[in-house]
């Protein structure tokens, strides 16, 4: 299937734009083509142009009176040739505007080619809403489980990605996630208890038994994540997914709430809870969004399962997200005991922006 090949060429003009004059400039360069005009004219708004092939591409010319001039242009094929074509009539556009108005130009830009609708989807949004282009060049695996779509794609410089309905989670290159959500190298774990909520993708319990913890308690709802990362995350998790059991460690399939529930009736309490579940929610409606009562309700039950000296571990989100993190930094003040808490920023490496990272502890009581 042919992908639709997307691009754009933008001129910002020095000085308001004469409309009739970069149409009648460029008016040619599209008819050597073969492509039939249509303008259309708003007076004080500008004009837009646009060409059409037989072969179904086409061209959207926007001209604003005050000097932006838009160039967008549509294929639907993505062979050699197709591209060849599509940037031999974007040169010969430049070329002829800087000819005509070579001494109006303040701006070229040409952007490198959206591709819609192909087999592999190489765009993905960042937390802050930038589009980013990965260098994806396979889709490993791709399955529906009863809770979300799972993808893990490949990536020429990150290794294979894991894509939880659209949210980018965790590449093979990113050691610093599981690094920071773990504190950092800060912390010893050697004899202790250790509760990880979520963390399907492997790495952050391949990562702690190596530190000779006396016992680790995983608790992931979605087998088919744990299915997919053990074959093809294999460098973020190694060998820790192919049983659910090991000398230091146990993998519970489970929703980790009423998990949470039990242990806390049974008394049961870990030196470092690692919440691995959802980063904090970008909507700042708290009170809309069913996001941050699951998130209020998972801080506090993990406080009742927590020791008095013990520390909780957390993502936040992207730096730039200013406000949700501020608000969630307030919900730690409505939990059923005082925290406090301390964030790191970590760049992580896949997700093209710097990320906050949360330690949060028991506020100890004076005697």
């Amino acid at each position: 299937m042919a992908a639709a090949r997307h691009s754009t060429l933008d001129f910002m003009l020095g000085a308001t734009a004469d409309c009739n004059a970069v149409l009648k400039a460029l008016q040619p360069v599209f008819q050597e083509q073969g492509m039939t005009e249509t303008v259309h004219n708003w007076e004080d708004h500008g004009y837009l142009a646009t060409y059409i092939k037989k072969n179904g591409s086409f061209a959207n010319l926007r001209v604003h009176p005050h000097g932006l001039v838009l160039v967008d242009l549509q294929s639907y094929n993505d062979h050699a040739k197709g591209r060849e074509e599509t940037d031999q009539l974007l040169n010969k556009v430049e070329e002829r505007m800087k000819e005509v108005f070579h001494g109006n130009l303040k701006r070229v830009k040409r952007l490198p080619a959206i591709l819609r609708g192909g087999v592999i989807d190489r765009y993905w949004p960042t937390a802050d809403g930038r589009l980013v282009e990965y260098d994806i060049d396979e889709v490993v695996y791709d399955e529906d489980s009863p809770f979300q779509n799972i993808k893990i794609l490949h990536s020429k410089q990150f290794g294979n990605i894991l894509i939880l309905s659209g949210d980018v989670n965790l590449a093979e290159s990113d050691l610093a996630y599981t690094r920071a959500i773990m504190g950092s190298g800060k912390e010893d774990y050697t004899g202790k208890e250790v509760l990880i909520l979520g963390g399907g993708d492997g790495g952050i319990l391949y990562e702690i038994v190596k530190l000779n913890p006396k016992m680790v308690t995983m608790v992931e709802i979605d087998q088919m994540v744990i299915d997919g990362c053990k074959k093809h995350m294999r460098k973020t998790c190694g060998d820790v997914l192919d049983n659910l059991k090991g000398e230091c460690y146990e993998v519970l399939i489970e929703d980790c709430i009423p998990v949470l529930k039990r242990y806390a009736k049974e008394g049961r309490m870990f030196d470092y809870v690692i919440n691995d579940l959802t980063a904090v929610p970008i909507s700042t409606s708290p009170e809309e969004d069913s996001t941050w009562e699951f998130l209020r309700l998972i801080l506090d039950l993990s406080m009742k399962v927590l020791k008095q000296d013990g520390k909780y571990f957390t993502q936040g989100n992207c730096i730039n997200l200013t406000d949700a993190l501020t608000l969630y930094e307030e919900q730690l003040n409505r939990l059923y005991c005082p925290v406090e808490f301390s964030k790191e920023i970590v760049c992580v490496p896949s997700y093209m922006e710097l990320w906050v990272f949360y330690t949060i502890w028991k506020k100890q009581t004076e005697v």
